[in-house]
């Protein structure tokens, strides 16, 4: 049943894109005119930008392989670092957080490693990001001892994947 209720939740998160507004599509007020109305360039760019959709598509389908098989041996041992703090098995209780800790560590290598790849530099940075945050939360023993039970687990979790996704999220939705 955890298991199930946490790749749900990290699958939605995963899946959920980030909101992109622009003001491009307002339209000047009377009596004001854009620069770009009065100089037009003279010449037409020699170059297109670079299509990196291919490439994109490529790495991002990597990312949600590791998202999902990381955060799914993430999810066993965070599960049983709960049941073993609820029994009152300290011990076994810090074994299985050094194990999810792990797990978040390696997700954080992969990702960066595959991200790397990227022919969009704003998706290899988005990658390191990323990265970076499951490396940091995988070494962070105040975020495991917030998770005491499946409801700390439920709150602290939402927040966290927020923000170890928002950086690929919008390349990788």
């Amino acid at each position: 049943m955890r298991r199930a209720l946490l790749a749900a939740t990290l699958g939605g998160l995963l899946l959920s894109g980030t909101a992109c507004s622009s003001d491009g599509d307002a339209e000047p007020t009377a009596g004001t005119t854009t620069a770009a109305t009065e100089a037009a360039p003279t010449a037409a760019p020699t170059s297109a930008a670079p299509d990196y959709t291919a490439n994109t598509r490529k790495v991002c389908a990597k990312v949600v392989k590791i998202y999902s098989d990381g955060t799914e041996d993430f999810g066993t041992e965070i599960g049983k670092m709960i049941a073993y703090k609820e029994a009152k098995q300290a011990d076994n209780a810090q074994a299985a957080e050094k194990a999810a800790g792990k797990e978040l560590r390696d997700v954080g290598a992969k990702m960066k490693k595959e991200t790397a790849a990227a022919q969009d530099p704003e998706l290899r940075q988005a990658g390191a990001t990323s990265a970076a945050k499951f490396t940091k939360s995988g070494n962070d023993s105040k975020l495991f001892d917030k998770i005491k039970t499946t409801k700390d687990l439920d709150k602290v979790l939402r927040t966290e994947l927020a923000n170890w996704l928002t950086p690929v999220a919008g390349y990788c939705a």
